[in-house]
Order: structure tokens, then sequence, then C-alpha cells
């Protein structure tokens, strides 16, 4: 049963602190497109986490959630996908509303990307 993949999301693999936010924003490393923009920074844990900053530009607190919603459930499914041991924080970019799928392939796509951009030239 080690091998089973488990597609759940606890809340140790979440950001909750302003301090874990302003660490990642800090790091200065990041990845965008035309969905998503990926902040991330190495966490020295063995496991991936996320956090989610969507802006009042967004729309009002309706919209906000289900930007909140739809990123989680991404992440749940991908995390698989992700690289360890770094924390994310997604926001979302301007536009109409992606569909899961759109997130979901953006946000693996670009945590790859974010990701090596924390490893240190050879």
């Amino acid at each position: 049963m080690s091998d089973v993949k488990r597609f759940t999301f606890p809340q140790s693999r979440r950001l909750k602190s302003p301090a874990e936010f302003e660490r990642v924003f800090a790091r200065k490393r990041s990845a965008s497109d035309n969905v998503l923009i990926v902040y991330a920074c190495e966490n020295g844990l063995g496991h991936t986490r996320l956090g989610c900053s969507v802006s009042k530009k967004v729309g009002n607190a309706v919209v906000r959630n289900r930007y909140k919603r739809l990123f989680r459930e991404a992440f749940r499914l991908a995390q698989h996908e992700l690289a360890t041991g770094v924390d994310f924080v997604l926001i979302p970019r301007p536009g109409p509303e992606p569909t899961m799928e759109e997130v979901k392939a953006s946000l693996v796509k670009l945590a790859k990307q974010a990701a090596r951009r924390l490893e240190p030239p050879a």
C-alpha cells in the first residue's frame, strides 16, 4: 500500500501565516503564463505546500473563493507531479476564469519552471 498515491490536501500542505507568504515572495523566484503566476521557495520539508493569493481586482468574495477552490483542487490532483520540498504561491492572471484542466496544466508547467530557478547554477 506504500505505492498508492494519496490525493489529499491536509493542513500540513498549506501556507497559512503572512510570514510564510512573505518568505516565498522575498525569494523572488517565479514563472507565469496567461493563467497563473507561480512563486516558489524552498521549505526544508519533505513535501510541497501551497498558498493562494487572490486580489480584490479579480472580483468579489464569491469569485475570489471560487479561484481559491480551483487552485486547491488543481494542486491536490497534481501534487505528485510537483517538486518536493518547495512552497508555491499561486496568483491568478486577469481575464476570464480558467477551467480546472487549464489551471492544472499551467500549475504543473510553471511549478517545474519556478523550481528549476531555485537550483543553484552548475
